[in-house]
């Protein structure tokens, strides 16, 4: 004969409650679950809204690229008398810089906008160069930036040359807008500089584009040279002259080198956007396939644990 106990049963209360984590950590489970299925369909949604954008930009950067190359196809004989007064382009690329002049006026063309490949690291990483090249041979260089993107980036570098920055330049640009940006120049005193160096992206076609830059040297000498422009004569004083030439010139070749990059800059933004349509669709896939297993696992979960209470019930 086993002994008296006196067991008496708990509360319904406490029962209750030592059940409550065990239950709670089942339905927390199923929450989790849910909650990770959900999260993955909100990603393929925003994903999915993400390239509707990017590829609109794809589109819109196509078609302000066709009147890019027109204005380009326009400026370059416009620009072309220069040749006879100054130097031609030259590429960054393997450049040493060796031939620039004791003091240089570094005028560097940006955009304003982002989302455009690496037309402003390009140029960023070409006014680096062309600074390090200087102090190296025991020159100065000061910069005078055209766009907000390489404001930001030179500022963190070589803030204490940056002099004038030009922002919000309206596009598509125009020779009005050039001689603009060369009374800019003029005004902080650019014929006192031996030459200004204009480092810009030249644009080849619409997937290749390079970094160039001009040596413009302004006509210091020409009034004592007898041998400049000799056959022409001036109804103003020669040294007027050759002031209002060169700005003139200036502002042509800051004309060319402006649409130039604007075209670069389309046809970069035009590729960043078709890749990253591309990386989206990738991206769609990827969770969709993740989703879909999400999914596929619940479904199962769910049919496991209904044949299991059916044959607890037969059982």
């Amino acid at each position: 004969v086993l002994p008296k106990t006196n067991y008496t049963m708990a509360p319904l209360r406490t029962i209750a409650q030592r059940a409550a984590p065990r239950v709670m950590g089942v339905v927390s489970q199923q929450v989790r679950g849910m909650a990770t299925e959900k999260q993955i369909f909100n990603q393929i949604q925003s994903t999915k809204n993400i390239q509707k954008i990017t590829s609109s930009m794809k589109m819109v950067s196509a078609a302000k690229l066709k009147g890019d190359e027109n204005r380009l196809a326009a400026a370059i004989p416009f620009n072309s008398w220069t040749a006879a007064l100054s130097s031609s382009p030259l590429v960054v690329e393997g450049a040493t810089f060796e031939e620039l002049p004791e003091k240089i006026l570094i005028v560097p063309f940006t955009t304003d906008k982002g989302l455009c490949g690496g037309v402003n690291s390009f140029i960023t990483r070409s006014v680096k160069g062309i600074v390090k090249a200087q102090h190296a041979a025991g020159k100065s260089a000061d910069i005078v930036v055209v766009g907000d993107k390489g404001r930001a980036q030179l500022k963190r570098f070589h803030e204490d040359l940056i002099i004038r920055s030009a922002t919000e330049v309206l596009s598509p640009g125009s020779f009005s807008l050039a001689s603009g940006l060369a009374t800019e120049l003029m005004s902080v005193g650019a014929q006192e500089y031996d030459a200004i160096v204009l480092v810009y992206n030249s644009y080849v076609n619409a997937a290749v584009y390079k970094q160039m830059y001009k040596v413009i040297t302004p006509f210091v000498d020409a009034t004592e040279d007898t041998t400049f422009m000799p056959g022409y004569d001036f109804d103003i004083e020669k040294e007027q002259a050759m002031e209002d030439l060169f700005e003139y010139m200036l502002a042509s070749q800051v004309f060319h080198s402006f649409m130039d990059g604007a075209t670069a800059e389309q046809s970069s933004r035009m590729t960043a956007m078709e890749n990253a349509s591309k990386n989206a669709s990738e991206m769609i896939d990827s969770l969709t396939l993740r989703y879909n297993r999400a999914r596929q696992a619940r479904i199962t979960t769910e049919l496991i644990e209904i044949i299991s209470g059916a044959s607890a019930l037969e059982g």
